[in-house]
């Protein structure tokens, strides 16, 4: 039987949690920007985005959970719901992005429309870092450590002395 610091992963630093998280959430942003291209020409594009945030943030989600801010898991009904709250933060400023694009440039290459995209989806994925990070999976890092600590056995010497104060200060 696993331990709970068998099971859990240990959180990693900034650095590398950000690393994790552009790779992550990078790669499925990467996807969906040519996901929603391809959707949009069937369906108005801000359908299209919404659709593909939709996916992509329960991907992502998923991903950040096991693998980028170490919580060794599926993400729970609450991580999904705050990271969605990001999403859709995110979702405002790519469909603000392209709305300026298009009142600025009559008609705009794709290509024009990709740079303006995934330039306003790494603004915010910056801003979905630091709040994933310190918001939707810090409590969870805060609750690892706290049961890995309380699953460590106490060592002999540890408790003979607390023994042994417990029988001083009883007796006082």
């Amino acid at each position: 039987m696993e331990t709970a610091q068998n099971q859990q992963q240990a959180a990693p630093g900034a650095l590398t949690a950000f690393a994790r998280f552009v790779l992550c959430g990078g790669g499925v942003g990467l996807a969906s920007s040519f996901a929603v291209a391809a959707l949009a020409s069937w369906i108005p594009w801000v359908l299209a985005n919404a659709l593909i945030t939709a996916v992509s943030t329960l991907l992502a989600t998923e991903l950040h959970a096991r693998f980028t801010f170490g919580a060794g898991g599926r993400a729970t009904w609450r991580q999904h719901a705050q990271s969605a709250g990001s999403a859709a933060a995110a979702y405002a400023v790519t469909c603000v992005a392209m709305l300026v694009l298009h009142q600025l440039v009559a008609a705009p290459g794709a290509v024009l429309e990709q740079v303006v995209y995934l330039s306003a989806s790494a603004l915010a994925g910056v801003a979905r870092f630091v709040v994933l990070r310190l918001v939707v999976f810090a409590r969870n890092r805060s609750q690892t450590a706290a049961s890995v600590r309380t699953a460590r056995p106490v060592p002999a010497t540890v408790a003979r002395a607390s023994a042994g104060r417990a029988v001083l200060c009883h007796a006082t």
